[in-house]
C-alpha cells in the first residue's frame, strides 16, 4: 500500500500543481466541493455537514475563520432539520433537555479557548479528538445508556466544548442516541433540538468575543449556495439508496480526512517528520478497510439469511 515516502511526496505535488495554476483560488473552490457534498449527507442522514466540511476546510483555513461562517450556516440548517422532524420532538425532548442544560456552560468554556488558543493546536485538539469518535461509530459500537441527568448533564458540556471549538458534534450525539435505542423519527428529532440549541448558543458567544470577522463573512458566499443545493438533493436521493450502507461509506470518507488532516498538523506543529506524520493517515485508512469489510461482509449475511426466509413464505 501506500508508504509515508510516497504519501509526503504526492501532497507536495499536489500543492504545487495548484500554484502553478494561474487564477485559480484553491481554497474557494475546494471549500465550496466539500460543502456540497458535507449538506448532500446532511440532507440524507440528518448530520455530517460540519464533521465532513471542517477536517478537509482546516488544510485551508483556521478554526477562527471557518468556525463562524459554520455556525451561521448551520443555525438555519438545524432549524430547518427540526422542523421537518417535529413529529418526533414529544418522544424526545426529556431526554436531550439535560443535554441542553449541559451545552450552555460547554459552549462559553469552548468560545473561550477558540478565542484565546494556537490556532494549530485547535487543529490539532480537532482531529485528536473527532478520528476515535468516527472509528468506535464504524465499528458499530454500542452499549445500552440509560438516559439521565447523571450521563445526559456531563456529556452535554463536553458536546457544548467540542462543539464550539471544532463546530463538531455529529459523531458523539450519534453513537449517544444509537446506544439509547431511539428509532429513526426520534433520532432525527433529537439531534436537531440539540443541534438547534447549540449553534444558536455557539453564534451568541461568538458574537460577544468578536470572533466575527470579515474573512468569515467572505465565506458565507460559497456555504450557502452549497446548502441550498446539497440539502434537498440528500434529502430526495436517500430514499433510493440503502441508508446504513450510504452512512458507513460516509463514515469511511470522513475518518479517511480527518487522518489526513491530523498527518498535516502534525507536520506544521513539528511534532513529526514529514513523511512520518502520514503513516497516521495509512494507519486510519487500514483501520478503516477493515471495519468496513466487517460492516459489509455481516451485512451480506444479514441478507443470506433473509432471502431464504422469504422465499419459505411464498412457497408456503
Amino acid at each position: 500500500m501506500f508508504t509515508p515516502d510516497s504519501l509526503a511526496g504526492l501532497d507536495a505535488l499536489w500543492r504545487e500543481k495548484v500554484k502553478e495554476m494561474p487564477g485559480f483560488d484553491a481554497s474557494i473552490w475546494f471549500l465550496a466541493a466539500t460543502t456540497c457534498f458535507a449538506a448532500f449527507v446532511n440532507g440524507a442522514i440528518g448530520y455530517g455537514f460540519s464533521s465532513l466540511t471542517v477536517p478537509l476546510a482546516l488544510v485551508f483555513y483556521t478554526n477562527r475563520i471557518l468556525n463562524p461562517a459554520i455556525v451561521i450556516v448551520e443555525v438555519f440548517v438545524n432549524v430547518y432539520v427540526l422542523l421537518i422532524n417535529l413529529k418526533g420532538v414529544p418522544a424526545v425532548w426529556r431526554r436531550v433537555f439535560p443535554i441542553l442544560v449541559g451545552l450552555l456552560p460547554g459552549i462559553a468554556l469552548g468560545g473561550y479557548a477558540l478565542a484565546s488558543l494556537q490556532p494549530g493546536w485547535i487543529k490539532f485538539a480537532t482531529y485528536t479528538i473527532i478520528l476515535p469518535l468516527i472509528l468506535l461509530q464504524a465499528a458499530g459500537w454500542r452499549r445500552p445508556i440509560e438516559a439521565s441527568w447523571l450521563i445526559s448533564l456531563p456529556f452535554g458540556s463536553m458536546l457544548g466544548i467540542l462543539y464550539s471549538v471544532t463546530t463538531i458534534s455529529g459523531p458523539p450525539l450519534a453513537m449517544l442516541f444509537n446506544n439509547q435505542g431511539l428509532v429513526k423519527n426520534e433520532f432525527r428529532a433529537g439531534l436537531a433540538l440539540v443541534r438547534v440549541a447549540e449553534s444558536s448558543v455557539t453564534a451568541l458567544v461568538y458574537c460577544r468575543l468578536g470572533l466575527f470577522i470579515s474573512e468569515s463573512g467572505s465565506l458565507l458566499h460559497v456555504l450557502i449556495p452549497s446548502v441550498v443545493l446539497g440539502i434537498p438533493l440528500g434529502s430526495y436521493v436517500i430514499r433510493r439508496l440503502d441508508p446504513e450502507i450510504f452512512r458507513r461509506i460516509c463514515m469511511s470518507f470522513d475518518a479517511w480526512i480527518v487522518g489526513f488532516g491530523l498527518s498535516r498538523v502534525l507536520i506544521e506543529l513539528n511534532l513529526v517528520q514529514s513523511a512520518w506524520a502520514y503513516s497516521v493517515m495509512a494507519a486510519t485508512i487500514l483501520i478503516d478497510l477493515w471495519l468496513l469489510y466487517s460492516f459489509l461482509t455481516t451485512r451480506r449475511s444479514s441478507w443470506s439469511e433473509r432471502r431464504p426466509r422469504q422465499g419459505a413464505g411464498i412457497s408456503a
